[in-house]
């Protein structure tokens, strides 16, 4: 077989992404999911599902995913990768164990998956970890033959990644006044998590000061706004800023918030900002109503000229990532050397997450690790 479609020994790919309602009735129990035994007043889901209201109860990240498996099916056959995609998801279907059920009834043994999250932390990766873990117990009770799953690196350095986000940067500027359009900040946004998760962010042995998940981020905003500068002539200053708290607050999470932090930048004199979803996959709701709605209607109230820069999404470059990815991880497990492309200071990622790597609050078996019981 071509070395350059070899993705031997794995034999299908599993898209693993977080789930939304698909409808009004959805969006309560759709959020029940994603806060089971974190005691969420039904308050609060009830204030939450209102955003989801807004956009008639569904949320775009289902269709998104369902146009990235489209597309990630399209590149695989076009460039001779005889591998399969699946779909599953953690909080709303299809379910990962109900996918994972539909793999091992193929016959697949050896299994790879792409997570919509490129970052170490526990919410972004040890959590689908842990998920992997509890769908394969369940198919163990079942009798069902458990295939072996493994979880592609960390991509949000790999250029297929950061270009596109550059590019996507490069489009909203021009969506600026002339006038304001050099003189406008890079606002990088992600999701906020708790001091201690991203303390706890990476292998225990490599934690920097506020662990990975703040370094991989500040390393990707660094290396996009660079690409932006050379391609533009222009430096801007730019910084990295978080939104979509959602715990309680006795507990710090990282800040500053995305909305304050554009009070604090109008009141300072700056004359435009790009915010820029560099933590993100996809346009999902956290998109469309913390950034397109909260975040753009506080700008408007000021008179603060801003814009959005667009995600990946299904963007040819990214299809092409997670190609190389699959390539690169197939190579590494025939015991070769491939090229690992990344960007910026930090360099590739692991191929296996070590042991302790994202602790959540609760130790819980986890699949495709140093740590897994499921190898």
């Amino acid at each position: 077989m071509d070395r350059a479609t070899d993705t031997q020994p794995y034999d299908a790919l599993l898209l693993l992404s977080f789930g939304g309602p698909e409808g009004p009735d959805d969006v309560i129990p759709f959020l029940e999911n994603v806060t089971r035994g974190r005691g969420i007043p039904r308050e609060r889901l009830a204030e939450v599902g209102a955003h989801y209201r807004l956009f008639g109860g569904v949320s775009p990240i289902n269709e998104q995913n369902r146009t990235l498996l489209a597309a990630l099916r399209a590149d695989f056959a076009g460039h001779g990768l005889d591998l399969p995609v699946y779909w599953g998801n953690r909080n709303w279907a299809p379910y990962v164990t109900d996918t994972l059920r539909e793999i091992a009834a193929a016959g697949h043994r050896r299994v790879l998956t792409l997570a919509t999250s490129a970052y170490a932390s526990y919410s972004g990766c040890r959590q689908y970890r842990e998920d992997l873990g509890a769908a394969l117990t369940e198919l163990a009770a079942e009798g069902v033959p458990l295939p072996r799953v493994d979880k592609l690196r960390h991509y949000y350095n790999h250029p297929g990644f950061l270009d596109t986000m550059t590019d996507g940067v490069l489009t909203a500027l021009v969506e600026l006044p002339e006038e304001v359009r050099d003189g406008a900040r890079l606002v990088f946004t992600t999701h906020s998590i708790p001091d201690s998760a991203a303390d706890t962010s990476g292998p225990p042995s490599g934690r920097a000061p506020g662990g990975a998940y703040v370094a991989q981020h500040l390393d990707a905003a660094r290396t996009v706004a660079a690409a932006v500068a050379k391609a533009t002539g222009v430096e801007r200053p730019h910084e990295l800023v978080y939104q979509s708290r959602s715990g309680s607050p006795e507990i710090p999470w990282l800040e500053p918030d995305i909305v304050d932090r554009l009070r604090e930048l109008h009141a300072e004199g700056t004359p435009a900002v790009v915010m820029v979803p560099i933590g993100f996959v996809s346009d999902h709701m956290e998109v469309l109503y913390d950034l397109d709605t909260e975040a753009m209607d506080a700008a408007r109230g000021m008179g603060l000229p801003a814009v959005r820069s667009a995600t990946v999404g299904a963007d040819p470059r990214f299809v092409a990532a997670v190609r190389d990815l699959v390539l690169e991880r197939a190579a590494t497990e025939r015991g070769e050397s491939p090229r690992r492309c990344a960007l910026g200071d930090l360099g590739p990622s692991h191929d296996l997450c070590p042991a302790g790597c994202c602790p959540g609050r609760v130790a819980r078996p986890a699949a495709a690790g140093a740590d897994s019981p499921f190898a």
